[in-house]
C-alpha cells in the first residue's frame, strides 16, 4: 500500500504530516466510529445504529485497500492481501459479526496506512540533505554583489561564501582558501583545504575563509541533488529477495483464498457446523494473509540505502546491497584506488648520451595529449625544471602499453621496458637497474626511439595511508581474499601490495585482461567485488558481482558506471560498507524467520478454532509493526 498524500514527495514538496495523509485520517474515523458503535452498545444503544456505526467503520476504513483489492483483482487479475482482508471483513459482517468486521478494517487499515507513511518517511530521509544547501547565494554580476535565489544560478555566475556558509551549488573555487565540510556528500566530517582550482560541492559547509566560486552546476543537476536521485531510484528497485518474496504471494493469496473457501464449504457439507467453519475459515484467511511477509524486505531495503546515502556511500538497488553480502573476495585497482593517484617522478637515468633534461623534455611532449594518470606526474615534474615541452605531432595513445608521436620530426616512444624489450631493443645492460627500481615500489617509464632508449624515468605513486588498515578491515568483515590488479609491472605491484597486506597480485594486464581475471577469480573463489575509479576499471566493474567506485563525487562516469558508488577517496568505507550489507542481510534473514513463525503460528490456531477474528487480526498487525520496527534498524548508521 502507498501513502495517498506523498505523490507530493515526488514532486520535491516537503513530507506533509501524519493528520494531512487521507488514509490515516479515514482510519482513524473509521477507529473513531468502532469505539462509538462499541461504548455505545454497553452503554444501551439500539441495535441497528449500532450497526449503522459498524457498517460506516468498515465502508470508510476499507476505502482504499478495497479499491485496490478491486484495481488488482480487475485490471491486473491478481488476488492479493486486500482481496483477503476485504472477503474476511464482508463475511464477517454477513455472519453478524460487525463489530469485529469494523475491528478489523480499522486494524489492518491503520497498520497500512503507517506502513506507507513509514516507507515514505524512510525514503524521503535522504531529501534532508537537499535542507543543507542555501536557499540563496551572493552573486556577483556586472561588478555588484547581489543576493538571488539558489536556484537562479547559472553555469558561469560568480558567487561568493562568507566563512560559517553553505556552497549554494557546484563550482570552481577561483579565489581564496579555506577548509570545507563536505560530509552531505562524501560522508567524512574532517574539513578538507580547498583552494584555486578545486572543485566546492553543494551544501558543503565553508570554514574560516572567503571564496568566490564558479558555477559549474546548477542546482538541478549538482552533485548533491545526482545523490539524492540516485539514491531514490535504488530505494524504488528491488532486491533479489523482495522479487522472490513478490512472486511467492502472487501464488500464496489465491491458495489461502482457495483453501479458506474449502474450509468453509467441506466441513459445512460433511454436517460439522456452517457458521463455526464459517468462521474459522474467516479467521484462517485473515492469519494467513502474508502482509509482515512482504513488508519484511523493502522497508529494509529502503531504510538501507537511505541510511548508506547519508553517509555517502551510494548503492544502486538493494540488489547489490545483497549481492556485496554474499562477496568473498575484494579485487582492488592500484593506481588511484591502493595509492593516492598522484604519481610523482622521483628520478630520471639517462641513457646513450642523453641528459637527465633532454629525456623529461621528450617524455612530457610525448605526455601532453595522454590521459595516462602517470602522464600528470611527467608533466608536473617537467613544469618545476621550467622544461617547456610543445605537444608532439602525429600523437598515437598506444592502449596498454604507452604512447608514440614526432618530436622534431623524429619518431619518438615512451612505454613500459617491457614494450621496448617487444620490439626488440635490447635491455640486459640496464636490466638490473630497472628491478632495483621497480623494487623499491616505482614504475619505470622507458624514453626512446624504437631502436634504443633515451633512458628511463622513475615514478612513485605513494600508498594510501589508511590502506592497509582497511585491507586488516576487510578481512575482519569476513572476506576470505584481498587481490590487486593492475596494469604496472610486478615487482611494483609486489612492493605496494607487501606494504598493503594484500594476499594476491596480478601484474602487468590490460583492461581486458581484468575483466578476464574478475572473471576467473569468481570461478575459483566465489562471489567478487570489484573496487576502482570508475573509469578507466569501468569494464572490470562490470564483470565483477559488485563494481564498486571510489572517489565519485562529482564524477558522474563513475556514479553510472558502478553499482556501488563511494563518495569519499577513503579506503575505510569498504570495511565498513561491507559489515553494513552483512547487517543488512541479517536483519532480512531475521525478519523473514519471524514473520513465518507468525503466520504458521496464527494459522494453527485459526484452523484449530483458538483465535478468535479480532485475536487473530490483532496478532496480524502487531507482527506487522513488529517487522517494520526491525527492518527500520536500518536507519541507525
Amino acid at each position: 500500500m502507498g501513502c495517498p498524500s506523498c505523490a507530493a514527495v515526488a514532486a520535491g514538496e516537503a513530507m506533509p504530516p501524519p493528520w494531512c495523509n487521507p488514509q490515516v485520517v479515514t482510519s482513524a474515523i473509521s477507529g473513531l466510529l468502532l469505539v462509538i458503535g462499541f461504548v455505545g452498545g454497553k452503554l444501551g444503544l439500539a441495535p441497528f445504529p449500532e450497526i449503522g456505526l459498524y457498517i460506516l467503520a468498515v465502508l470508510l476504513g476499507g476505502w482504499y485497500f478495497g479499491r485496490e483489492a478491486l484495481h488488482e483483482l480487475i485490471r491486473e487479475r491478481e488476488i492479493g492481501i486486500e482481496l483477503l482482508m476485504s472477503i474476511a471483513a464482508i463475511v464477517a459482517g454477513l455472519m453478524g459479526q460487525w463489530a469485529e468486521a469494523a475491528m478489523l478494517v480499522f486494524l489492518y487499515s491503520i497498520s497500512e496506512a503507517a506502513e506507507g507513511y513509514t516507507e515514505e518517511r524512510t525514503r524521503h530521509a535522504i531529501r534532508s540533505l537537499m535542507d543543507l544547501a542555501p536557499k540563496t547565494a551572493l552573486v556577483v554580476r556586472d561588478g555588484k554583489e547581489m543576493r538571488i535565489p539558489a536556484e537562479a544560478l547559472q553555469v558561469g555566475d560568480i558567487f561568493i561564501v562568507h566563512p560559517g556558509e553553505a556552497v549554494a551549488t557546484d563550482g570552481e573555487i577561483i579565489e581564496g582558501r579555506s577548509s570545507l565540510n563536505e560530509a552531505p556528500v562524501t560522508g567524512e566530517s574532517v574539513p578538507v583545504e580547498k583552494g584555486a582550482g578545486d572543485t566546492a560541492f553543494a551544501a558543503t559547509l565553508n570554514g574560516e575563509g572567503a571564496l568566490t566560486v564558479r558555477v559549474t552546476r546548477t542546482t538541478a543537476d549538482n552533485t548533491l541533488a545526482r545523490i539524492i536521485q540516485l539514491v531514490e531510484e535504488a530505494q524504488a528497485s528491488k532486491g533479489r529477495s523482495q522479487r522472490f518474496i513478490e512472486r511467492f504471494g502472487r501464488r500464496y493469496s489465491p491458495a489461502v483464498l482457495l483453501v479458506g473457501i474449502l474450509l468453509a464449504l467441506v466441513p459445512g457439507l460433511l454436517g460439522l457446523g456452517w457458521e463455526e467453519w464459517l468462521t474459522r475459515a474467516t479467521v484462517f484467511i485473515v492469519a494467513a494473509a502474508p502482509c509482515a511477509l512482504v513488508i519484511s524486505i523493502p522497508i529494509t531495503l529502503v531504510a538501507a540505502i537511505g541510511t548508506a546515502g547519508r553517509k555517502g556511500i551510494l548503492v544502486k538497488g538493494g540488489v547489490h546491497l545483497e549481492n556485496l553480502a554474499r562477496v568473498r573476495v575484494v579485487a582492488l585497482d592500484k593506481t588511484g584506488t591502493l595509492t593516492l593517484g598522484q604519481p610523482r617522478v622521483t628520478g630520471i637515468v639517462p641513457l646513450n648520451g642523453h641528459g637527465e633534461a633532454d629525456v623529461l623534455g621528450i617524455a612530457a611532449a610525448l605526455e601532453a595529449r595522454s590521459q595516462h594518470p602517470l602522464a600528470r606526474a611527467v608533466l608536473d615534474s617537467a613544469a618545476e625544471r621550467g622544461i617547456e615541452a610543445s605537444p608532439a605531432e602525429d600523437f598515437q595513445s598506444l592502449t596498454g602499453a604507452g604512447a608514440t608521436g614526432r618530436i622534431e620530426g623524429e619518431r619518438c616512444f615512451i612505454g613500459s621496458p617491457a614494450w621496448f624489450v617487444e620490439r626488440g631493443v635490447d635491455l640486459a645492460d640496464i636490466k638490473v637497474r630497472i628491478e632495483s627500481l621497480q623494487e623499491a615500489g616505482n614504475t619505470v617509464v622507458a624514453v626512446g626511439d624504437g631502436q634504443s632508449l633515451f633512458g628511463l624515468i622513475a615514478i612513485a605513486d605513494p600508498l594510501r595511508p589508511e590502506a592497509a588498515e582497511a585491507i586488516r578491515g576487510l578481512k575482519r568483515a569476513g572476506i576470505h581474499k584481498v587481490i590487486m590488479l593492475t596494469g604496472d609491472n610486478q615487482r611494483t605491484a609486489q612492493a605496494i601490495a607487501a606494504q598493503a597486506g594484500i594476499d594476491e597480485v596480478f601484474a602487468e594486464l590490460k583492461p581486458e585482461d581484468k575483466t578476464r581475471k574478475v572473471e576467473a577469480l569468481d570461478q575459483q573463489y566465489g562471489r567478487v567485488a570489484m573496487v576502482g575509479d570508475g573509469v578507466n576499471d569501468a569494464p572490470a566493474l562490470a564483470a565483477a558481482h559488485v563494481g564498486i567506485a571510489m572517489g565519485a563525487a562529482g564524477t558522474d562516469v563513475a556514479l553510472e558506471t558502478a553499482d556501488v558508488a563511494l563518495m569519499a577517496d577513503d579506503l575505510t568505507r569498504l570495511p565498513y560498507l561491507v559489515r553494513f550489507s552483512h547487517r543488512n542481510w541479517s536483519v532480512i534473514r531475521q525478519n523473514l524467520v519471524l514473520s513465518t513463525m507468525v503466520i504458521g503460528g496464527l494459522i494453527t490456531g485459526a484452523v484449530s478454532g483458538v483465535f478468535s477474528l479480532p485475536m487473530a487480526v490483532l496478532a496480524h498487525e502487531i507482527s506487522e509493526f513488529v517487522v517494520i520496527a526491525s527492518g527500520l534498524r536500518m536507519l541507525k548508521a
